[in-house]
């Protein structure tokens, strides 16, 4: 089938971004993948091809385009290459979307240059030591000053990704206990500038996957943030977090089938050059059945991730279609991935084929953005179950 999710602009984009890839980061990688991140100066790079402003109105040096299409063509072009982009995609897919929904017109003229040009690098901290995805339960607290000039910020946060380069953190915290009817009620979000005092961050924590992009706990005492920079009304944060949730979700189901595409790529050239007994590996009917599985279910998950697609550029994805979505296209990346691993060999078990990297970046799909387990109660909900 003709596959129309993508127009010419997309594919000038692609082609670019293409380019870029082969002669930037490709060559490096391994560096990257030893030291445990992308160096901050690549950052400046993909500011100046245009990623990080692809969404940002043109007052504030972006392109002024409102589609996600483009970030889809750029998960798509990773995975194709091997590659991941370090802590880049927090930066424009979680970010980006808080500062549209709740920054005020002074608030954009502050951070949105400095996002664009990639002189900030933003990340997002909600997840808790202990409370994973129950945010309800976050103990960070966010105390308005006697002269109501600043809040004063104490707690910790950990598995944030892109907290070790990140110039501005939005951090969730507790302003308000909660109350007997909604535990979620008094949540509030901050943009906090990361050279503050007393704010640090911890460990640089060693993953399974994602070797490239920096992931870190973060520590807050006694952190002075202006009330300037209090994000959207004061104790709603939760539901910030929930409306914004839709399109992380839809992020995470993109990345997975693009990682499934690009598995079954890899693994159609090993085995048609690999040669076994006198003959190719593909030449085996196992492989070939192996490989038409796995090709029909990223068919599947290509329509579901790109029927989301059009329902987020729409402003129609609803929370319980991201979470479908995710929870299918993480589950068949997690299939795919795994059966043309099985296809390489020993080999597959090696960090240098790309196969070995990208079946140890999968495994967090199901697990950040929601696990798997939430998004089927968010779906059962949906249903009236």
């Amino acid at each position: 089938m003709r596959r129309t999710v993508f127009n010419e602009d997309h594919e000038a984009f692609r082609e670019t971004l293409r380019a870029f890839i082969e002669a930037e980061v490709v060559p490096v990688y391994d560096e990257w993948f030893a030291a445990g991140q992308a160096p901050r100066e690549f950052y400046y790079k993909l500011a100046e091809l245009g990623v990080f402003g692809i969404r940002v109105d043109e007052e504030y040096g972006g392109a002024g385009i409102d589609s996600y299409k483009f970030e889809a063509v750029l998960y798509e072009e990773t995975a194709r290459a091997g590659v991941t982009l370090g802590g880049s995609g927090v930066h424009v897919l979680l970010g980006l979307p808080y500062i549209k929904l709740l920054a005020t017109d002074e608030q954009k003229k502050r951070y949105l240059p400095k996002f664009v040009s990639g002189e900030e690098m933003w990340a997002i901290a909600m997840t808790e030591p202990g409370t994973g995805s129950d945010l309800a339960g976050m103990k960070t607290t966010a105390k308005l000053s006697e002269d109501g000039t600043h809040y004063v910020l104490n707690g910790a946060k950990t598995f944030i990704t892109g907290g070790v380069h990140a110039d501005r953190m939005i951090v969730c915290a507790r302003t308000a206990a909660p109350t007997a009817e909604d535990r979620r009620h008094g949540i509030s979000l901050f943009v906090v500038d990361t050279k503050a005092e007393g704010y640090s961050v911890g460990r640089k924590l060693d993953k399974l996957g994602l070797k490239t992009s920096d992931t870190a706990e973060l520590a807050f005492v006694d952190v002075k943030v202006p009330v300037e920079d209090l994000l959207g009304e004061e104790n709603k944060g939760f539901y910030y977090l929930g409306h914004n949730l839709a399109s992380e979700r839809w992020g995470i189901a993109f990345g997975a089938y693009a990682q499934a595409k690009a598995a079954i790529r890899f693994a159609k050239e090993y085995v048609q050059q690999r040669t076994v007994f006198g003959q190719t590996v593909a030449s085996f009917q196992n492989t070939k059945f192996e490989l038409a599985a796995c090709q029909a279910e990223v068919d599947a998950a290509e329509a579901v991730v790109d029927r989301a697609t059009e329902a987020l550029d729409a402003g129609e994805l609803t929370p319980a279609e991201a979470a479908s979505a995710k929870l299918f296209a993480t589950e068949v990346a997690h299939r795919v991935i795994d059966r043309c691993l099985q296809l390489h060999g020993g080999y597959g078990f090696m960090n240098e084929y790309p196969i070995a990297r990208l079946y140890a970046d999968n495994r967090v799909n199901r697990i950040y953005g929601g696990t798997s387990e939430i998004m089927k109660s968010i779906i059962a909900k949906d249903m009236g179950l």
